[in-house]
Protein backbone atom coordinates (compact mmCIF):
# COMPACT_ATOMS: atom_id res chain seq x y z
CA UNK A 1 0.00 0.00 0.00
CA UNK A 2 3.11 2.49 0.67
CA UNK A 3 4.44 1.86 -2.77
CA UNK A 4 0.66 2.14 -4.58
CA UNK A 5 0.52 5.97 -2.42
CA UNK A 6 4.16 7.02 -3.40
CA UNK A 7 3.72 6.38 -7.18
CA UNK A 8 -0.60 6.83 -7.00
CA UNK A 9 0.30 10.09 -9.84
CA UNK A 10 2.41 7.84 -12.12
CA UNK A 11 0.25 4.60 -11.62
CA UNK A 12 -2.44 7.29 -12.89
CA UNK A 13 -1.10 8.64 -15.63
CA UNK A 14 -0.33 5.32 -17.02
CA UNK A 15 -3.63 4.15 -16.71
CA UNK A 16 -5.25 7.44 -18.37
CA UNK A 17 -1.98 6.91 -21.12
CA UNK A 18 -3.36 3.73 -21.67
CA UNK A 19 -6.91 4.35 -21.77
CA UNK A 20 -6.20 7.08 -25.03
CA UNK A 21 -4.03 4.35 -26.46
CA UNK A 22 -6.12 1.77 -26.25
CA UNK A 23 -8.50 2.83 -29.40
CA UNK A 24 -5.59 3.03 -31.35
CA UNK A 25 -4.90 -0.49 -30.53
CA UNK A 26 -7.86 -1.89 -31.74
CA UNK A 27 -7.57 0.08 -34.80
CA UNK A 28 -4.26 -1.46 -35.09
CA UNK A 29 -5.22 -5.01 -34.80
CA UNK A 30 -8.31 -4.95 -36.96
CA UNK A 31 -6.06 -3.93 -39.85
CA UNK A 32 -4.62 -7.42 -39.66
CA UNK A 33 -7.94 -8.69 -39.99
CA UNK A 34 -10.25 -10.12 -42.52
CA UNK A 35 -14.09 -9.51 -42.24
CA UNK A 36 -16.28 -12.04 -43.07
CA UNK A 37 -18.92 -9.07 -44.40
CA UNK A 38 -18.91 -5.65 -45.29
CA UNK A 39 -18.59 -4.73 -41.52
CA UNK A 40 -14.98 -5.15 -40.05
CA UNK A 41 -16.01 -5.33 -36.29
CA UNK A 42 -15.74 -8.29 -35.32
CA UNK A 43 -12.20 -10.51 -35.25
CA UNK A 44 -12.05 -13.44 -38.20
CA UNK A 45 -9.13 -14.09 -39.34
CA UNK A 46 -5.57 -12.98 -39.58
CA UNK A 47 -4.77 -11.42 -42.99
CA UNK A 48 -2.14 -9.07 -44.47
CA UNK A 49 -4.15 -8.54 -47.74
CA UNK A 50 -5.47 -4.76 -46.76
CA UNK A 51 -1.42 -3.79 -46.17
CA UNK A 52 -0.72 -5.17 -49.26
CA UNK A 53 -3.22 -3.30 -51.26
CA UNK A 54 -3.91 -0.19 -48.76
CA UNK A 55 -5.62 1.74 -52.11
CA UNK A 56 -7.93 -1.36 -53.02
CA UNK A 57 -11.08 0.67 -51.94
CA UNK A 58 -12.38 3.01 -54.31
CA UNK A 59 -11.62 6.95 -54.06
CA UNK A 60 -10.23 6.33 -50.73
CA UNK A 61 -6.50 6.98 -51.64
CA UNK A 62 -7.57 10.46 -53.47
CA UNK A 63 -9.43 11.19 -50.44
CA UNK A 64 -6.33 10.89 -48.38
CA UNK A 65 -4.57 12.68 -50.85
CA UNK A 66 -6.85 16.07 -50.41
CA UNK A 67 -6.99 15.33 -46.56
CA UNK A 68 -3.07 16.03 -46.74
CA UNK A 69 -2.69 18.96 -49.12
CA UNK A 70 -5.87 20.82 -47.28
CA UNK A 71 -3.99 20.07 -43.95
CA UNK A 72 -0.35 21.09 -45.53
CA UNK A 73 -1.52 23.93 -46.92
CA UNK A 74 -3.94 25.09 -43.80
CA UNK A 75 -0.95 24.39 -41.68
CA UNK A 76 1.46 26.70 -43.34
CA UNK A 77 -0.89 29.28 -43.89
CA UNK A 78 -2.53 29.24 -39.98
CA UNK A 79 1.84 29.23 -39.03
CA UNK A 80 2.72 31.73 -40.83
CA UNK A 81 -0.20 33.98 -39.87
CA UNK A 82 -0.43 32.84 -36.50
CA UNK A 83 3.14 33.25 -35.82
CA UNK A 84 2.79 36.86 -36.71
CA UNK A 85 0.36 37.76 -34.96
CA UNK A 86 1.78 36.61 -31.94
CA UNK A 87 5.15 37.96 -31.87
CA UNK A 88 2.76 41.29 -32.90
CA UNK A 89 0.21 40.44 -29.61
CA UNK A 90 3.05 40.21 -27.13
CA UNK A 91 6.02 42.39 -28.48
CA UNK A 92 3.78 45.74 -29.40
CA UNK A 93 1.59 47.99 -27.56
CA UNK A 94 -1.67 49.22 -30.26
CA UNK A 95 -5.67 49.92 -29.50
CA UNK A 96 -7.66 46.59 -29.26
CA UNK A 97 -5.22 44.53 -27.81
CA UNK A 98 -6.83 43.08 -25.25
CA UNK A 99 -9.90 42.73 -27.47
CA UNK A 100 -7.99 40.59 -29.87
CA UNK A 101 -6.55 38.56 -27.25
CA UNK A 102 -9.98 37.46 -26.37
CA UNK A 103 -11.25 37.23 -29.86
CA UNK A 104 -8.06 34.66 -30.24
CA UNK A 105 -9.99 32.14 -28.19
CA UNK A 106 -13.04 32.51 -29.74
CA UNK A 107 -12.78 29.51 -32.05
CA UNK A 108 -11.39 27.35 -29.46
CA UNK A 109 -14.20 27.83 -27.41
CA UNK A 110 -16.66 28.41 -29.87
CA UNK A 111 -18.58 25.02 -30.99
CA UNK A 112 -17.52 23.49 -34.45
CA UNK A 113 -20.95 23.77 -35.78
CA UNK A 114 -21.55 27.43 -34.68
CA UNK A 115 -18.29 28.51 -36.65
CA UNK A 116 -18.92 25.73 -39.51
CA UNK A 117 -22.39 27.58 -40.29
CA UNK A 118 -21.03 30.93 -40.06
CA UNK A 119 -18.14 30.24 -42.68
CA UNK A 120 -20.58 29.01 -44.65
CA UNK A 121 -22.99 31.59 -44.31
CA UNK A 122 -20.40 34.04 -45.77
CA UNK A 123 -19.32 32.04 -48.38
CA UNK A 124 -22.50 31.53 -49.60
CA UNK A 125 -23.16 35.84 -49.19
CA UNK A 126 -19.69 35.79 -51.01
CA UNK A 127 -21.50 33.54 -54.02
CA UNK A 128 -18.14 31.21 -53.44
CA UNK A 129 -18.56 27.81 -55.12
CA UNK A 130 -17.65 25.19 -52.45
CA UNK A 131 -15.44 23.32 -52.55
CA UNK A 132 -11.16 22.79 -51.85
CA UNK A 133 -10.54 26.25 -51.60
CA UNK A 134 -13.62 27.07 -49.30
CA UNK A 135 -12.35 23.82 -47.12
CA UNK A 136 -8.96 25.32 -46.95
CA UNK A 137 -9.88 28.91 -46.10
CA UNK A 138 -11.76 27.35 -43.13
CA UNK A 139 -9.34 25.00 -41.72
CA UNK A 140 -6.85 27.71 -41.86
CA UNK A 141 -9.61 30.25 -39.96
CA UNK A 142 -10.23 27.87 -37.05
CA UNK A 143 -6.51 26.42 -37.22
CA UNK A 144 -5.18 30.13 -36.57
CA UNK A 145 -6.16 30.53 -32.72
CA UNK A 146 -4.32 26.78 -31.83
CA UNK A 147 -1.09 28.34 -33.37
CA UNK A 148 -1.31 31.95 -32.09
CA UNK A 149 -1.43 29.84 -28.49
CA UNK A 150 1.17 27.84 -29.16
CA UNK A 151 3.40 30.73 -30.12
CA UNK A 152 2.24 33.00 -27.92
CA UNK A 153 3.48 30.73 -24.78
CA UNK A 154 6.83 29.91 -26.34
CA UNK A 155 7.36 34.30 -26.92
CA UNK A 156 6.51 35.02 -23.92
CA UNK A 157 9.13 32.71 -22.07
CA UNK A 158 11.51 34.29 -24.34
CA UNK A 159 14.81 36.37 -22.53
CA UNK A 160 14.86 39.44 -24.13
CA UNK A 161 18.41 40.11 -23.29
CA UNK A 162 19.26 37.79 -25.36
CA UNK A 163 17.75 39.58 -28.84
CA UNK A 164 19.73 43.00 -26.69
CA UNK A 165 22.75 41.11 -27.07
CA UNK A 166 22.78 40.28 -30.46
CA UNK A 167 22.29 43.85 -31.29
CA UNK A 168 25.25 45.01 -29.16
CA UNK A 169 26.98 42.71 -31.24
CA UNK A 170 26.09 44.67 -34.37
CA UNK A 171 23.05 42.22 -35.79
CA UNK A 172 20.77 44.24 -37.87
CA UNK A 173 16.97 43.29 -37.03
CA UNK A 174 16.91 40.15 -39.79
CA UNK A 175 20.05 39.13 -38.60
CA UNK A 176 18.91 39.19 -35.18
CA UNK A 177 15.37 37.55 -36.14
CA UNK A 178 17.10 34.69 -38.46
CA UNK A 179 19.62 33.60 -35.45
CA UNK A 180 18.39 34.15 -32.52
CA UNK A 181 14.45 34.90 -32.36
CA UNK A 182 13.37 31.92 -34.65
CA UNK A 183 15.65 29.24 -33.28
CA UNK A 184 14.27 30.30 -29.54
CA UNK A 185 10.58 30.66 -30.99
CA UNK A 186 10.68 27.01 -33.09
CA UNK A 187 9.71 24.95 -30.48
CA UNK A 188 6.75 26.90 -30.17
CA UNK A 189 5.76 27.43 -33.83
CA UNK A 190 7.01 23.38 -34.24
CA UNK A 191 4.64 22.72 -31.36
CA UNK A 192 1.78 24.77 -33.48
CA UNK A 193 2.31 23.48 -36.60
CA UNK A 194 1.64 20.02 -35.36
CA UNK A 195 -1.46 20.40 -33.53
CA UNK A 196 -2.68 22.32 -36.92
CA UNK A 197 -2.13 19.69 -39.21
CA UNK A 198 -3.36 17.51 -37.23
CA UNK A 199 -6.62 19.60 -36.56
CA UNK A 200 -6.93 19.98 -40.30
CA UNK A 201 -6.27 16.66 -41.42
CA UNK A 202 -9.08 15.16 -38.51
CA UNK A 203 -11.77 18.16 -39.25
CA UNK A 204 -15.16 16.36 -40.37
CA UNK A 205 -17.88 19.00 -38.94
CA UNK A 206 -16.60 21.99 -40.43
CA UNK A 207 -15.25 20.34 -43.64
CA UNK A 208 -18.74 18.87 -44.23
CA UNK A 209 -20.73 22.59 -44.26
CA UNK A 210 -18.47 24.06 -46.65
CA UNK A 211 -16.78 20.98 -48.63
CA UNK A 212 -20.12 20.98 -51.87
CA UNK A 213 -19.19 18.01 -53.38
CA UNK A 214 -15.48 17.33 -52.09
CA UNK A 215 -15.14 14.39 -49.99
CA UNK A 216 -12.14 14.21 -47.91
CA UNK A 217 -10.88 11.43 -46.02
CA UNK A 218 -13.16 11.96 -42.59
CA UNK A 219 -15.98 12.48 -44.58
CA UNK A 220 -15.36 9.47 -46.29
CA UNK A 221 -14.54 7.46 -43.07
CA UNK A 222 -18.33 8.62 -42.37
CA UNK A 223 -19.43 7.60 -45.27
CA UNK A 224 -18.13 4.25 -45.56
CA UNK A 225 -19.14 3.50 -41.73
CA UNK A 226 -22.69 3.74 -43.36
CA UNK A 227 -22.10 0.93 -45.75
CA UNK A 228 -19.24 -0.80 -44.45
CA UNK A 229 -16.11 -0.10 -43.20
CA UNK A 230 -12.82 -1.54 -45.28
CA UNK A 231 -10.19 -3.10 -43.51
CA UNK A 232 -8.21 -0.24 -45.61
CA UNK A 233 -9.34 2.57 -43.13
CA UNK A 234 -7.87 0.89 -40.56
CA UNK A 235 -4.34 0.36 -41.77
CA UNK A 236 -4.54 4.13 -43.34
CA UNK A 237 -5.50 5.09 -39.65
CA UNK A 238 -2.62 2.45 -37.90
CA UNK A 239 0.17 4.09 -40.64
CA UNK A 240 -0.81 7.86 -39.68
CA UNK A 241 -0.58 6.47 -35.76
CA UNK A 242 3.17 5.70 -36.53
CA UNK A 243 3.93 8.34 -38.37
CA UNK A 244 3.03 10.82 -35.94
CA UNK A 245 4.69 8.61 -33.03
CA UNK A 246 7.52 8.48 -34.88
CA UNK A 247 7.35 12.22 -35.46
CA UNK A 248 7.33 12.82 -31.53
CA UNK A 249 10.41 10.20 -30.34
CA UNK A 250 12.46 11.63 -33.43
CA UNK A 251 11.90 15.39 -31.77
CA UNK A 252 12.13 14.09 -27.80
CA UNK A 253 15.55 12.18 -29.25
CA UNK A 254 17.08 15.47 -31.15
CA UNK A 255 16.07 17.69 -28.01
CA UNK A 256 17.77 15.39 -25.67
CA UNK A 257 21.04 15.38 -28.00
CA UNK A 258 21.21 18.80 -27.69
CA UNK A 259 20.58 19.28 -23.96
CA UNK A 260 23.16 16.97 -23.67
CA UNK A 261 25.62 18.34 -26.17
CA UNK A 262 25.04 21.68 -24.74
CA UNK A 263 25.89 20.89 -21.29
CA UNK A 264 29.62 21.40 -20.03
CA UNK A 265 31.72 17.90 -19.91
Amino acid sequence: MRWIRRNLVVIAGLLTLGYLILPNIVVMVFSFNKPAGRFNYSWQEFSTDAWKDPCGVADMCGSLSLSLQIALWATIGATVLGSMIAFALVRYRFRARGAINSLIFLPMAMPEVVMAASLLTLFLNLGAQLGFWTILIAHTMFCLSFVVVAVKARVLSMDPRLEEAARDLYAGPVQTFVRVTLPIAAPGIAAGALLAFALSFDDFIITNFNSGNTVTFPMFVWGSAQRGTPVQINVIGTAMFVIAVLIVVAAQLISNRRKNSAQPS
